[in-house]
C-alpha cells in the first residue's frame, strides 16, 4: 500500500501529538497542575489542526458537524479543551496571572442568567433567516442551508476560526493572515470606513473581559450550546457518556470546586453526589484536578473512571 504524503503528515503529528501528552502525564510531578498542562498542550495540538483542516477547501461546515455530535456524546468537551476562542481566552488568563491581577466573578443569579441567554442567542441566528427571507426572497429557500444576508453558519462557526488563516485575512505579516474569532463575521456585516473601527472594539473588549474575568465569552457562546438536554429524555438518560461523578460520602464541602471553575458553576459543590450533568460545564476537569480528597471527584467515560481527584497536598510514596 502507498503512503501519502498526507497520511504521512498525520502519522508523524498524531505521533508527535501522543508523545508531548505522555511527557506532560509523566514529567510533571504538581499533582494540582497536570490536567491543566495538559489542556493547554491540546488546545496547542488541535489549533494546529483545525488550521491544517481548513486549508483544504475551508472545511469549516465539516469541523462544525463534528463538534455537534461531540457535543452530543460528550457534552462540552470541546469548548474546554479544543476550541481555538477558548484556548485564546486561557492565554489571556495565564498573562493575567502572571501579572498577579485578581480575576472578577460574576453575581450567581447573572452568570446563570448569561448561560441561559446563550440558548435565546442561538434561536436567533437560526430563525434569522427566515424572517429576512420577505427582504430578500432570493435568500429565503438559501436559508434551509444556512445562507443568506443572515448567514447562521458562518456565525456558529466564529469561535473556530484561528490566528492564521489560508484566506484573506484582516491583517497580514510577512505573508501571514492573521484573523481572530468572529472577525470574518464583523466584515461580512460591516461596511466602509466602520470595519476596522468594529474590529478594534470587538478584540478590545474580548480580550479586555478575559482578561478579568475567565472564559467570559463562554458563558452566552451559542456555539457551546450543549446538546446534553436530550439526558433529559427517556431512553437518553446515557448521555452524555463524558461527565464528573461525585462521592457525597468523601465531600467535606470545602468549596475548592466552585472557587476554581473558571465558568463559575456550582452544581459541583451543591450536588449531594452521583451523575454532574449541568450543561454550564465544560468538563476542563479543573475541579477533579484541585480537589484535596482522594476519589471524591471522578471522570467518568463509558462508566469507567477516567481521571479522579487525589489529595494532591500528601503526594503518593511512589512520586
Amino acid at each position: 500500500m502507498q503512503i501519502t504524503g498526507e497520511v504521512l503528515m498525520w502519522t508523524v503529528f498524531a505521533g508527535l501529538s501522543l508523545a508531548g501528552i505522555l511527557i506532560v502525564l509523566i514529567g510533571l510531578k504538581d499533582l494540582s497542575k497536570k490536567v491543566s498542562y495538559l489542556r493547554i498542550f491540546v488546545q496547542i495540538v488541535f489549533e494546529f489542526a483545525i488550521f491544517y483542516i481548513i486549508t483544504y477547501e475551508k472545511r469549516l461546515g465539516l469541523i462544525l458537524f463534528v463538534v455537534l455530535l461531540i457535543t452530543l456524546v460528550v457534552g462540552r468537551f470541546f469548548c474546554g479543551w479544543i476550541c481555538p476562542f477558548g484556548f485564546y481566552m486561557d492565554l489571556v488568563t495565564l498573562l493575567r496571572k502572571f501579572f498577579k491581577t485578581r480575576y472578577w466573578n460574576l453575581p450567581e443569579r447573572l452568570n446563570r442568567n448569561l448561560h441561559r441567554l446563550r440558548y435565546a442567542i442561538l434561536a436567533v441566528i437560526l430563525i434569522l433567516p427566515f424572517v429576512s427571507g420577505p427582504l430578500y426572497p432570493q435568500s429565503w429557500i438559501l436559508a434551509l442551508f444556512l445562507r443568506g444576508p443572515f448567514n447562521p453558519l458562518r456565525i456558529l462557526l466564529g469561535p473556530l476560526v484561528p490566528l492564521i488563516v489560508p484566506w484573506s485575512g484582516p491583517i497580514t505579516l510577512n505573508g501571514l493572515n492573521i484573523n481572530y474569532p468572529y472577525v470574518d463575521q464583523i466584515v461580512y456585516y460591516s461596511s466602509g470606513d466602520s470595519v476596522l473601527i468594529n474590529i478594534f472594539v470587538f478584540v478590545a473588549l474580548t480580550v479586555a473581559s478575559s482578561f478579568f474575568m475567565r472564559r467570559f465569552w463562554c458563558r452566552f457562546c451559542p456555539t457551546g450550546s450543549s446538546l446534553t438536554i436530550v439526558n433529559r429524555f427517556k431512553g437518553f438518560k446515557w448521555v452524555p457518556v463524558l461527565h464528573i461523578d461525585k462521592n457525597e460520602e468523601k465531600c467535606t464541602k470545602c468549596g475548592i470546586c466552585k472557587r476554581v471553575c473558571p465558568l463559575q458553576v456550582t452544581e459541583v459543590y451543591e450536588q449531594k453526589g452521583g451523575k454532574i450533568t449541568t450543561s454550564m460545564c465544560m468538563l476542563c476537569f479543573r475541579c477533579v484536578e484541585m480537589c484535596p480528597y482522594e476519589d471524591c471527584l471522578k471522570v467518568k467515560f463509558a462508566g469507567k473512571t477516567a481521571f479522579k481527584s487525589r489529595n494532591w497536598l500528601e503526594p503518593s510514596e511512589s512520586e
